[in-house]
């Protein structure tokens, strides 16, 4: 069971100011919690191996690579208040 102190301690580590009432709920709430993976304990898992996916899918993947655009310079340049050299022209950051 999470007594009132311990939600008291979890909610200063989280930054969190809980009225009494709030304290009470989740002290139960929690307690709650905790007795579900209790029952999860006592499932039998012998023999059955550990599992990171259970689909079997595993992630897709593509060599990346450089293509070209199809947009040209003059394009680019219609979309910039100053385009100059092939580049966007932005104010300094450094005086």
């Amino acid at each position: 069971m999470i007594d009132i102190e311990q939600v008291k301690h979890i909610a200063k580590l989280s930054r969190l100011e809980l009225t009494p009432e709030e304290e009470k709920k989740y002290s139960e709430q929690l307690s709650s919690i905790l007795d579900y993976v209790e029952q999860l304990n006592e499932v039998n898992t012998d023999g059955i191996p550990p599992m990171a996916n259970i689909t079997g899918m595993s992630n897709v993947f593509r060599d990346d690579g450089v293509e070209p655009s199809g947009i040209s310079h003059t394009d680019i340049a219609q979309n910039a208040p100053e385009f100059r050299d092939g580049s966007f022209v932005v104010p300094g950051v450094f005086e």
